[in-house]
């Protein structure tokens, strides 16, 4: 398994906390907080995007 390393999580109003982390080869991942084990990885372009989008309320939550 990769070393993945996990920010604090991100927490909004009523909705599921979040971590984002990074690898040392430039992979972005994101989990529920207290599930990292299951996350979901893509680039950190594209992560940073979903992020973004739902933070702009183009989605009413995130995983």
């Amino acid at each position: 398994m990769q070393d993945i390393n996990w920010e604090e999580p991100y927490c909004g109003e009523g909705n599921n906390c979040f971590r984002i982390g990074t690898d040392d080869q430039g992979n972005a991942y994101i989990a529920v907080a207290g599930a990292e084990d299951a996350y979901v990885s893509d680039s950190r372009e594209a992560l940073r995007a979903l992020v973004l989008d739902i933070k702009a309320g183009k989605a009413d939550h995130l995983l």
